[in-house]
């Protein structure tokens, strides 16, 4: 178990860089609007197979040549998306950045934008040529993405927390349904979760220096959206790497006190690499979207122990809205 000290110069740091909104330290933080989110994603996703189903038209069909676009969590999202459609067998399935679409021979885009406003996707849809179907998938009512292109608007999922969490996983669970996924286990595995008892639960990296999370195929786009949310919504070191990549340099930043957080299956020899190191490795045989929202318990508890707000991460907004 990772040990309070370490995580002291966290601290240090932050005393001079309080520029989020503070929050009283520890075990004794209000409760927060992300806490509040964080904790609806089982109900959230059971929900997500009746959405589905209700947009199945709407949705990417066998054998299209499908793009999938977004921004920042939306953008690891889409990236989960093509991976788990590729591997079902549904066809070509391409992720880009919504500022960087390649103009490739597509039948359908797919969008995620909680906002509706994001600059680099309402231009990406403007972009797209008109006789190609574009489904965005938004919870924010009355927004110009939504007038780009057929919507799916999941606003019960919508969020007052900057930090996105619930919108992105929904999204991820309808998808997950239309490609015939049960996802009743995970659903379950959820619950288990959010009963835990964080300070136990999380007790092996709540201190933790620096984290550095992996995963293959989708479980490699989670990856990248765990890093983003300890970024976001409580100032940590975290990295990610697909599991295969990260003995190809990212290693060497491993050591007592920092963690490496595995999320799906541990890819062959890689327990006995990260052991080699002294850092201590995490990791549960559960879906990596429910381990997802182990993460995001541990975004929350930090934040706490920082005296940081993660409603409001410093220098964040809900949208990025750009000078044109």
């Amino acid at each position: 178990m990772i040990e309070r000290d370490c995580f002291a110069q966290i601290f240090d740091m932050n005393d001079h860089q309080r520029d989020s909104v503070l929050v009283p330290p520890a075990d004794h933080a209000p409760a927060s609007h992300l806490a509040a989110e964080v904790a609806t994603q089982p109900d959230d996703w059971a929900r997500a197979a009746a959405i589905a189903a209700e947009h199945r038209a709407l949705l990417p069909q066998p054998g299209e040549r499908v793009a999938v676009i977004g921004c920042g969590t939306s953008l690891f999202m889409s990236r989960a998306i093509a991976a788990l459609r590729e591997d079902a067998g549904h066809g070509l399935t391409d992720a880009w950045p919504a500022s960087q679409v390649r103009g490739r021979d597509y039948d359908r885009y797919l969008v995620i934008c909680r906002s509706g406003t994001t600059t680099e996707v309402v231009s990406a849809m403007r972009a797209i040529p008109s006789h190609i179907p574009r489904t965005v998938i938004c919870s924010s009512p009355g927004t110009p993405v939504l007038e780009l292109g057929d919507p799916i608007l999941i606003d019960e999922v919508d969020e007052e927390s900057v930090v996105q969490t619930r919108f992105a996983t929904t999204t991820l669970a309808i998808l997950r349904s239309h490609l015939g996924e049960d996802l009743g286990p995970v659903v379950e595995q959820a619950r288990a979760v959010l009963a835990e008892d964080p300070a136990e639960s999380l007790a092996a990296v709540r201190w933790a220096e620096q984290i550095t999370f992996v995963g293959m195929g989708f479980a490699g786009a989670l990856a990248e959206e765990a890093g983003l949310k300890l970024r976001e919504s409580c100032q940590s070191w975290a990295e990610s790497y697909l599991a295969t990549e990260y003995r190809h340099g990212p290693i060497s930043i491993a050591a007592p006190g920092r963690a490496v957080w595995a999320l799906g299956p541990l890819v062959p020899d890689f327990a006995a690499d990260v052991a080699a190191t002294g850092a201590h490795l995490e990791h549960r045989d559960i879906d990596p979207m429910a381990e997802l929202v182990r993460v995001h318990r541990l975004c929350v508890t930090r934040a706490a122990d920082l005296g940081l707000d993660p409603d409001h991460p410093r220098s964040l907004n809900r949208s990025v809205v750009l000078d044109q």
